[in-house]
């Protein structure tokens, strides 16, 4: 499969509904082994390798179920969920101790769009990580302040070269993430996933397939 592109004109997971608004969803493979998102028995998967962990959203017709299957290795977990006009979901693939993996939907309805600032969001989806924050390294103020886990927060901030520091508890936790250059109207998100090594941080842009 050349692109995620052409994978999601070929996936019936992504129908888009012409008299409804846009409904968007991408996913996330939060484990060190490939994720496949399968939409219908024989079809071709969406696979997330570890090295790219996150897909492009998706648009999908809006407050319509949606039916699938998440893989990976020897676990299956059924997906079935909506997505509300003007929604993006992020579907979260998260390694479990007790049943081998677990789903984690996290939904957001954007209204801070400002062409002139860029748009970062922050999920927080590790348990381990208490009052979760994010601020600019070698700062003290905070992007964003204890968020609670499976939920995010947004804000627009001023384009420019960012680098982020995880605190967990009001403890600086693992090394600084480079956010390089951030792009007036563009959108990015920040996401605290486990890890064996701990809480760590994955930057992603919010890019839509067309």
């Amino acid at each position: 499969m050349s692109s995620l592109n052409t994978l999601a004109a070929q996936i019936s997971l992504y129908p888009t509904g012409p008299s409804e608004d846009s409904a968007f969803i991408r996913f996330v493979n939060a484990s060190t082994a490939p994720l496949d998102v399968i939409a219908q028995e024989g079809q071709a998967p969406l696979r997330l390798e570890a090295t790219k962990p996150v897909s492009l959203f998706f648009p999908v017709q809006a407050s319509s179920p949606i039916k699938g299957t998440l893989v990976s290795g020897q676990q299956n977990l059924p997906l079935e969920l909506r997505v509300e006009p003007g929604e993006f979901a992020t579907v979260v693939a998260l390694p479990d101790g007790t049943n081998g993996l677990k789903q984690v939907t996290v939904r957001e309805q954007p209204d801070d769009f400002n062409g002139l600032k860029a748009s970062l969001a922050f999920l927080s989806l590790d348990p381990a990580c208490a009052d979760a924050s994010l601020r600019p390294a070698g700062r003290t103020a905070d992007l964003f302040k204890a968020v609670p886990d499976g939920t995010l927060q947004r804000r627009s901030i001023n384009p420019v070269s960012l680098s982020v520091q995880l605190v967990c508890a009001n403890a600086n936790v693992g090394s600084a993430l480079d956010l390089g250059e951030l792009k007036a109207g563009e959108r990015y998100s920040v996401l605290l996933l486990p890890s064996a090594a701990g809480p760590r941080l994955l930057n992603v842009t919010d890019s839509l397939s067309h």
